[in-house]
């Protein structure tokens, strides 16, 4: 009888959400409301699936193909289905029950990449592929690698959405989170990431922009833009800028990525300040734990021109000289 329950829970829960979800007008008018019948069909995953339920990844997907405003919404359960299962299911459901769910999102994930993909390359509705963007920003963070390197993902969102006022702040998030990721096999897609951000960037951004300015005097999403720019450049700069400083050929291009983080260090805003802060710290850190006793010794003490400066306190010597400025102002 209790599966009998849920069964028809399931399907009355599945049939209201496709009925509102289907009518595009629908779907403004009654936000709140799909929202908690969206809520409620995780929950309810949650306890069913895959056991009693193994079929809803491609139940979804195949859904999603009939309509665009469902497609929209399908991409809202997908993306607060990977919270509940990655981001907060410690506490709430039992360790073997979250490692089943994680494994099963993870075997069945090439369909889901797939419908992303799809909508990425082909729709011209621009809130569906928003709801995308955002849903495969969740995912970055457990799917597994092959999907982010060994695809067109990068080169999608650098040269198609980057650039879109509308999706430059979620492309630049999830640039972010691939900028994040520690591994040694993919360094040659870790310089492209860089580069071609780079270049959209400075399209985007000119290098003599004075972006103190331009956030006091910019709109929330344009604020937000030079926020995510902050984070960027810090956490690709953490983890990868060793790779980038190796290659004599990619000189200019991190000169001109630290020059950004100096324009935005001169930001009058706290979060972004800390942000920069951190990473000057980690840069000042590094320099100094390679070579803690080789002060550059003032000349008219020593009584010498000569500098014992290692090659890569050299490199930065130029930008940290600016960065000491900043501090004390």
């Amino acid at each position: 009888r209790r599966v009998h329950g849920c069964e028809g829970i399931k399907k009355y829960v599945v049939g209201l959400i496709i009925k509102t979800s289907s009518d595009p007008s629908c779907v403004e008018k009654e936000k709140v409301y799909i929202g908690k019948l969206n809520m409620i069909l995780v929950q309810i995953l949650k306890q069913e699936w895959p056991k009693h339920w193994p079929t809803f990844i491609s139940d979804i997907v195949g859904a999603s193909r009939t309509s665009e405003s469902l497609c929209q919404n399908n991409m809202v359960i997908l993306k607060l289905l990977s919270e509940e299962v990655f981001d907060f299911s410690s506490g709430q459901i039992t360790q073997v029950k979250a490692k089943h769910l994680k494994d099963s999102m993870c075997n069945e994930f090439s369909q889901i990449f797939q419908l992303c993909q799809f909508v990425m390359e082909n729709s011209q509705n621009a809130p569906l592929v928003h709801a995308t963007l955002e849903t495969l920003l969740r995912f970055l963070n457990w799917i597994p690698l092959g999907y982010i390197f060994e695809t067109k993902l990068i080169s999608t969102l650098i040269y198609k959405f980057l650039n879109v006022p509308m999706f430059r702040n979620v492309s630049l998030k999830c640039l972010t989170e691939i900028a994040g990721v520690s591994v040694s096999q993919y360094e040659e897609q870790f310089v492209t990431l860089f580069t071609l951000t780079m270049m959209q960037l400075k399209q985007m951004l000119p290098l003599n922009t004075n972006i103190r300015l331009a956030y006091s005097n910019g709109k929330d999403d344009e604020q937000n833009f030079i926020q995510n720019l902050s984070l960027f450049l810090c956490t690709f700069l953490k983890e990868h800028g060793q790779l980038i400083e190796k290659r004599l050929n990619l000189r200019e291009t991190l000169m001109e990525a630290l020059h950004y983080m100096l324009l935005v260090s001169e930001v009058e805003e706290t979060e972004i300040f800390k942000i920069c802060l951190e990473y000057w710290n980690h840069l000042a850190a590094e320099l100094y734990r390679e070579s803690p006793f080789s002060t550059s010794a003032s000349p008219l003490l020593s009584g010498t021109q000569h500098f014992d400066v290692p090659p890569r306190r050299q490199l930065y010597l130029p930008v940290l000289s600016k960065v000491r400025l900043l501090m004390v102002s």
